[in-house]
């Protein structure tokens, strides 16, 4: 919910970097993203952190 209010303030292109320790945030950003026609440029994990990064689409 967080994620998807900060990218509605965001401008077409912008990238939104995203820190998580969930493992089920993988799914949920994937999903969000083909649903909301965002690109999920990268992920990374380093132990119990998960890193993302986010390219608002249209």
């Amino acid at each position: 919910m967080i994620v998807r209010n900060k990218v509605r303030e965001m401008r077409r292109g912008e990238v939104l970097f995203v820190v998580a320790t969930d493992p089920a945030t993988d799914r949920d950003f994937r999903d969000f993203c083909r649903f909301m026609g965002h690109e999920l440029v990268s992920k990374a994990q380093d132990g119990d952190r998960l890193e993302y990064r986010i390219r608002k689409g249209a």
